[in-house]
């Protein structure tokens, strides 16, 4: 499942980094152990994949192989972890690069 949306996490991620400090004054972010607890009991889901963002950041993506619910998280430096989006339907992929065409 490591592979599986990669994209969509990033492009979330990157739109995360920019509004982490603001979110994690809302009701979406809680200490990471709390959060991470909260996905496993209520939603079965557990880590899928990994990334470090820009100052220190790390977004994560949770997912459940029997309901295929999802969750990106993003935790800051001081442990608050904060939710970015959650759905359904998550599938691994794992595509090939597209063929550039150069023979080199």
């Amino acid at each position: 499942m490591k592979n599986s949306l990669f994209a969509l996490p990033a492009a979330l991620a990157a739109l995360a980094l920019a509004a982490a400090p603001a979110t994690a004054q809302s009701r979406n972010c809680a200490p990471r152990d709390m959060v991470i607890k909260r996905l496993a009991e209520k939603y079965g889901e557990s880590r899928q994949s990994i990334g470090v963002g820009q100052k220190g950041m790390v977004m994560e993506t949770f997912a459940s192989g029997e309901t295929g619910s999802w969750t990106i998280t993003i935790t800051t430096p001081n442990g608050m972890t904060c939710l970015v989006a959650s759905g359904q339907s998550y599938e691994v992929l794992a595509e090939a690069l597209p063929d550039t065409g150069s023979d080199a």
